[in-house]
């Protein structure tokens, strides 16, 4: 990210609101996949041909990787090369601490990762973008590089604490493998924590030779594949440590997930079944991901086509077992009040605040410093703009929240884009002010790339702007931001993150960002993170990955209802120091928030103020 459901949030038509205006809309949820401007079906369709014809081809049986591959080594020190050369040529030798699951071994004290990602073939755009969503997540343990797979030299894991590959590129076929022999000779030979994810597995088992391999792992990737029975399946669900996450892929877009051939017998080691998928078309299970010796291996990349309980969840908790593996279990909750604004009712913000503070309860406010309505939708037809400091009222609420555990967050300047429809009707809270979208004849918001004036002093105008309007007001500058509708280019995040000590959103990544590569500024992953994490723009993010209370269908997205928030919130319980985190408008009924927060308390959650994070 990336998503059913990734930008989380509501629009809704007007309706009547407390004040007599319209309603405004939450943050607009994204695209369906969370990729904007990547052919998805086209990727699924070609992983899928591809595994076909291997499954249909004889494998080719090595004996391992030659002696000049082994040389490759010579740059090291040779303790390294000799460990290394004997856990290639005689694996039922290997040292007892090779064999041990990643989780019994030991991270630095800061954690390192090296990410590798594919580059090439007709889909290596997507290389990236995954592997920025997964150096995201990294970026919550440490350090993180990330390399095109292609630039691995040998010894190189060496300097890390452990090494994440992504598998985007199917290599077979039209396109040959640019894995470097020497990143499968020291995957392979390390004992450091390796976590794969997606297709090649089989090519590391070839290369090193499949008897090697097989030792040393318990299974046989050469005999792998994404079909059961005669095609993919239907993979609706995994279960990872007691929890059901959804699989959610529309029809004729699954590339399929790899169903580990397990060995059984003498000389064989146990390969542990971390996570169970199943297949609903034949009620099937089988290893979602697996786990023997140092390798944790994920049979697909999990950032397409998430939702707040989703798969990905799985992921974001077993980054722990290589980089944190004695992080003890601990469950926290974050809300929020959402697009707060001159216009909004100062009795309702005080209700709201009034509840929270009964409950012991820190929380975030959003605040819109400049509300205006450039066509008068809300209005009889006459435009209208007010100011934080034209709305005393508004200002006292906002500082009786304060002294009652709310924290003032800047949510944008003015939450929309001049005078046009961006993509509702151009008022504050409805419309997104850094980017362009419009909703498409079949109902669903579609993102048209950054405005038209976008550039680092834009954006910066902006934010001095608003910064500007809340010390008129008489408050306190905030330190904390969120993107109006989740939304900005590469260029905005830049300078929100120049500006704030944090942003608390869901955020897009854009391609051209780890490469330095010029690209199209439209293309895109989005992502939503299960805890804090550093992102490849340098910021810290914290979290909001249940969504928000939502009781009308809109722009294709059902309801969303207290009793949803709470199950999503069960399913990050997977996350062993995770977040269940989520906004509320405050021109609902105060019964919904109090159900939601009620039901997430019960889970075990403790509610923590974002300042503290």
């Amino acid at each position: 990210m990336l998503v059913a459901a990734l930008l989380g949030g509501a629009f809704m038509a007007a309706s009547a609101q407390a004040a007599g205006r319209g309603r405004h809309p939450g943050e607009v949820r994204g695209t369906s996949s969370g990729m904007n401007r990547v052919d998805l079906k086209g990727w699924a369709k070609a992983q899928v041909k591809a595994d076909e014809r291997r499954h249909g081809t004889p494998r080719t049986r090595t004996a391992g990787l030659s002696a000049a591959t082994l040389s490759a080594t010579s740059t090291r020190s040779s303790a390294t090369a000799l460990r290394q050369q004997a856990a290639l040529l005689e694996p039922a030798a290997l040292e007892p601490a090779a064999l041990k699951p990643a989780a019994d071994l030991a991270a630095e004290a800061d954690p390192t990762t090296l990410v590798l990602y594919d580059t090439a073939g007709p889909y290596g755009q997507l290389g990236e973008l995954y592997a920025m969503a997964t150096a995201n997540l990294a970026g919550h343990f440490g350090t993180v590089t990330a390399k095109p797979v292609q630039q691995y030299t040998a010894g190189m894991l060496d300097s890390y604490t452990a090494v994440v590959y992504i598998g985007s590129t199917y290599y077979g076929g039209d396109i040959p493998d640019a894995i470097p022999a020497a990143f499968y000779q020291d995957a392979l030979a390390t004992t450091k924590p390796v976590t794969w994810i997606g297709a090649n597995i089989w090519n590391m088992a070839n290369a090193a030779g499949v008897a090697q391999f097989t030792q040393k792992y318990g299974w046989d990737p050469t005999t792998s594949y994404y079909e059961d029975g005669g095609s993919i399946g239907t993979v609706t669900q995994v279960t990872y440590k007691g929890r059901t996450l959804t699989r959610n892929i529309p029809a004729g877009q699954d590339g399929g997930v790899l169903r580990p051939n397990v060995l059984t017998g003498t000389g064989y080691p146990a390969v542990t079944r971390l996570a169970e998928g199943l297949d609903t078309s034949n009620g099937h299970t089988f290893g979602w991901a697996v786990r023997s010796s140092n390798l944790t291996y994920i049979g697909e990349i999990p950032f397409a086509y998430v939702s707040e309980s989703d798969r990905v969840i799985a992921f974001e908790d077993l980054l722990f077992d290589a980089l944190a593996p004695t992080t003890a279990e601990r469950h926290r909750a974050i809300v929020r009040l959402e697009d707060i604004s001159p216009d909004s009712d100062p009795a309702e913000l005080r209700s709201m605040a009034d509840y929270l503070y009964s409950q012991r309860i820190p929380y975030g406010i959003n605040v819109i410093p400049v509300y205006t309505d450039p066509n008068g939708t809300y209005n009889n037809g006459v435009p209208e703009t007010i100011t934080l400091s034209q709305r005393p009222q508004v200002v006292s609420a906002l500082k009786y929240m304060i002294n009652r555990g709310a924290v003032l967050m800047d949510h944008g300047y003015t939450h929309q884009y001049g005078t046009v429809a961006n993509p509702y009707n151009g008022v504050t809270g409805d419309d997104f002010e850094f980017y362009r979208a419009h909703v498409d004849a079949a109902d669903n918001v579609v993102y048209d790339g950054p405005v038209a004036e976008d550039s680092t002093a834009w954006a910066q105008a902006r934010v001095t702007a608003a910064l500007a309007e809340f010390t008129t007001a008489g408050l306190a500058k905030p330190t904390l931001w969120t993107t109006p509708h989740y939304a900005g280019s590469a260029a905005d995040y830049k300078v929100f993150s120049s500006n704030f000590s944090a942003r608390l959103e869901r955020s897009l990544y854009f391609a051209g960002t780890l490469s330095g590569a010029s690209s199209d500024p439209n293309r895109f992953i989005g992502q939503f993170f299960p805890y804090v994490v550093r992102d490849v723009y340098g910021t810290k993010v914290i979290p909001e990955n249940i969504g928000n209370y939502e009781p009308e269908a809109y722009n294709n997205h059902p309801p969303r209802l207290p009793a949803d928030l709470i199950a999503s919130a069960k399913a990050n319980l997977a996350v062993r120091d995770g977040f269940a985190s989520f906004f509320y408008h405050p021109y609902f009924p105060l019964q919904p928030l109090k159900d939601t927060i009620a039901g997430i308390k019960a889970l075990g959650y403790t509610f923590v103020s974002p300042a503290a994070l």
